[in-house]
């Protein structure tokens, strides 16, 4: 005994409570084998469907990249010397194939090293533009695809960070945001301040959560309009170029169906410290292309008074966007109900059209009973719009005639909870001008792609739709064994179509299918980048907790396992989710079909290490009728935990005396509460949570009440108010620079200290520069590093 527990302390580097200068660390062969896997490339179709492109993914960014100089202003970040976002998704190689014979095309005049962002098509599908991105500029690029040359567009730095540039309809032209030129520097921020900053409100309700990055000071609102300040011009690849706007601060363009104008929205001062730019005051105005003021649509305020709730929204008109099938008409809404959902009303929101020129009034298009969400234009007869509500999780849609010849009808009334019932999504198709709008059959018929969620998976269709009366056929439904989902329609005429096909030995690939064939052509053979996960044992298990209600899981055992050699240390990973209907928490989510994929943040790298894995564990939170989810949120944890366990010794694979339970955001909230208030767990691992609720005051994931309006529920759910009760060994890894509203890295802080001064074993690790996901290679490699340690030590022995 006395070795083994000189072996057990010999593996913790430190005992106590001084901080660890530890340098990144690396996990064995197997997990980094796993972690470092190359991924498949991105494939994009062209707006026509005549072309096909790769775009390579690199594997993971170092963290010399991540660390470099970054803004965080306005709940933005941004790289102060090229002008782009910072953490964006960058594509280092692209490769495009014609549709026809699937040949490859040529491309001639590249950047040397390609380093892609903002990858788009023309709307006929002629030519393509990505932003090629360097470390002190961005530059525009495009490739004409009927000679595969590719070119800069215009020889100036291209503004990024905000939007970079959009095709005009009849690829008329670029509309690009580019850096300004001439202009002096940005002023040092001077370290003496020159007075206090000074925050007032004057008895106005001005409820906000707890966003991140905001302005803190008069320097940061310089730095701001510095930094997001761009000029609007127009380039005709290879042909001119014009400005179009000074520098200002926009945020957004867009251009009409037909190509003649552009919608601009334009922040102004007084900006504001306590919510970030989306909510700053603005205008929106619609301008010719060639640079004259047509229109200005709105000139709104401030938004930090918005009501507190889910359904809450600004009071003034909102969502101004181009309808698709119109040549230059504008759809907003507006609140019926000054944006408060707490105030009765029958009527919740207005839908508005305007024409151009935006002389006379908007035209009210409909008024709903719920909140807007979402509209879907079809032609000058036909369009669906949605609308739903946060309380009962009701969600509608509408068949809706435009020109106002025949009254709105509903033709489907269901909660969103409801995944059985979920009839789809339209499918579109390009209009003459070049936007996705409705198809339609020539009988009036529509074509809805659907989850197929049934209690026995996800088995995703397309069903042929008759809005008048009703019917439906299925006309392509996902074959039993296999996980097969459309992505788009290629021709409707021949009903042919992109799907994405896996099953759990068979690594996803792109397919091309034809309605009313059983064959169909693999356009990718993506190999199985997981040789080390080949033989392990997955199955989609379903288990009851004690009042009944149905949970499900997968449950992952390691290669060659047999219950003969005895129950497994398992590892349980989930994330817990509200719901008002006990039925729809006991639907089945997912498919068992599914390969199994890896991603930085997956508890699946430990089935190759020889645990049981329980991964998707259903941790339903039900409160129906005018109860509330929350209001016994502890009891129902716990409950589901327990459920899982049982139910996995009852299968003689879990080892109930070792069982870890894990999670990331709110799944490290529900691993926090899980240890404080049972003794199920060995150990836990928590990323990336929140453990106060008193410091997201005004609302967190699914609770709309406030902690005035509910303390006890706020208190009850917070595991640091029971930090005392915490007696099992806890991991808790959180990014330095998380920027996810509620979950400062102070939130895993002040619980490590609370559990340290109680005598708990804890251990607190911050990966500098990473956000509330985790990016850079030395960061992943190290968290993997920490878990297989915490494991090994605390679970497996």
């Amino acid at each position: 005994m006395k070795k083994l527990l000189f072996f057990v302390l010999a593996l913790i580097p430190s005992i106590g409570n001084a901080q660890q200068d530890l340098r990144y660390q690396s996990p064995d062969d197997t997990l980094k084998a796993l972690a470092l896997a190359p991924l498949p490339p991105q494939l994009l179709f062209s707006l026509d469907n005549q072309w096909m492109v790769f775009l390579q993914r690199p594997g993971y960014p170092s963290i010399e990249d991540l660390s470099k100089p970054e803004k965080r202003l306005a709940g933005l970040r941004f790289d102060p010397k090229n002008f782009g976002s910072s953490r964006q998704l960058i594509y280092t190689g692209l490769e495009i194939k014609s549709m026809k014979g699937r040949k490859g095309l040529a491309i001639s005049g590249l950047p040397e090293r390609l380093k892609i962002s903002d990858f788009r098509f023309s709307p006929s599908g002629k030519y393509v533009s990505f932003v090629q991105n360097y470390p002190d500029k961005l530059e525009l690029w495009f490739i004409d695809l009927s000679t595969g040359k590719a070119a800069k567009a215009i020889d100036r730095a291209v503004h990024g960070f905000l939007g970079s540039h959009i095709w005009l309809s009849g690829d008329q032209g670029l509309v690009v945001s580019l850096v300004p030129q001439g202009r002096t520097d940005l002023p040092a921020d001077q370290s003496t301040p020159t007075g206090p900053t000074v925050d007032e409100n004057l008895g106005k309700k001005a409820p906000s959560r707890t966003y991140q990055d905001l302005l803190k000071k008069p320097a940061d609102e310089l730095a701001f309009e510095y930094y997001a300040s761009s000029e609007i011009w127009l380039v005709v690849p290879g042909k001119s170029t014009k400005k179009l706007k000074d520098a200002e601060l926009y945020t957004d363009v867009s251009g009409s169906p037909d190509g003649r104008f552009l919608m601009i929205e334009q922040l102004k001062r007084p900006f504001s410290y306590l919510v970030p730019f989306n909510r700053f005051p603005r205008t929106i105005s619609v301008m010719a292309v060639d640079g004259s003021l047509q229109k200005t649509l709105a000139d709104l305020p401030l938004q930090d008074q918005i009501p507190n709730g889910f359904n809450a929204v600004e009071k003034e008109a909102r969502y101004f966007n181009w309808r698709a099938d119109a040549p230059a008409t504008i759809c907003y809404v507006q609140a019926m109900d000054e944006g408060d959902p707490k105030k009765k009303a029958d009527k919740r929101d207005a839908v508005y059209l305007w024409q151009e020129p935006w002389q006379a009034p908007a035209k009210l298009l409909m008024e709903l009973p719920l909140r807007f969400a979402g509209i879907t234009w079809g032609d000058e007869k036909r369009a669906l719009i949605n609308e739903s509500w946060w309380a009962d999780r009701k969600t509608r849609t509408y068949l809706l005639d435009p020109s106002g010849a025949s009254k709105p009808k509903v033709l489907f009334d269901r909660s969103s909870e409801d995944r059985y019932n979920d009839p789809g999504s339209p499918l579109t198709k390009l209009n003459s001008f070049g936007r996705n709008v409705i198809a339609f059959g020539k009988k009036g018929n529509m074509w809805l792609s659907a989850s197929g969620a049934s209690a026995e998976g996800d088995y995703p269709f397309i069903q042929e739709f008759d809005p008048v009366s009703g019917k439906k056929k299925v006309v392509w439904k996902c074959e039993p064994g296999w996980y097969e989902y459309p992505l788009t329609v290629l021709d409707f005429d021949k009903g042919s179509f992109v799907t994405f096909r896996q099953n759990k030995t068979t690594n996803p690939n792109y397919y091309l299918r034809t309605l009313g064939s059983k064959t169909a052509e693999a356009l990718t053979q993506n190999p199985n980048p997981y040789p080390l996960l080949e033989g392990i044992q997955k199955q989609f298990v379903k288990y009851r907790r004690s009042d009944s209600l149905e949970l499900t899981a997968d449950l992952y055992l390691p290669k060659g396992y047999e219950k003969s050699q005895g129950p497994l240390p398992t590892l349980i990973w989930a994330y817990p989710r509200e719901f008002k209907s006990a039925d729809h928490a006991a639907q089945v989510r997912g498919s068992m079909h599914m390969f199994t994929r890896l991603n930085w943040g997956s508890p699946l790298f430990w089935v190759a290490k020889g645990y049981a894995v329980i991964d998707n564990a259903s941790m339903p939170i039900v409160g129906e009728g005018s109860k509330e989810p929350n209001d016994t949120f502890l009891p129902q944890l716990v409950d589901n935990a327990r459920a899982a366990i049982q139910y996995g010794a009852s299968l003689g694979v879990v080892d109930s005396t070792r069982v870890a339970v894990g999670g990331h955001s709110y799944g490290a909230f529900m691993t926090a509460n899980l240890l404080a208030h049972s003794d199920l767990f060995k150990t836990g691992i928590a990323r990336s949570g929140a453990y106060n609720r008193t410091l997201t005051p005004f609302g967190f994931q699914s609770e709309e009440r406030t902690y005035w309006e509910a303390p006890e529920v706020y208190f009850q759910m917070s595991p640091f108010s029971f930090a005392n009760k915490i007696n099992e060994p806890i991991l808790m890894i959180h990014g330095e620079a998380d920027n996810n509203p509620g979950t400062f890295p102070l939130q895993s802080e002040r619980l490590y200290n609370a559990i340290k001064g109680h005598g708990g074993t804890a251990r607190y690790v911050v990966l500098p520069s990473e956000s509330h996901g985790y990016a850079a290679e030395e960061s992943i490699l190290h968290m993997l590093w920490e878990m297989d340690r915490w494991l090994s030590i605390y679970l497996k022995k």
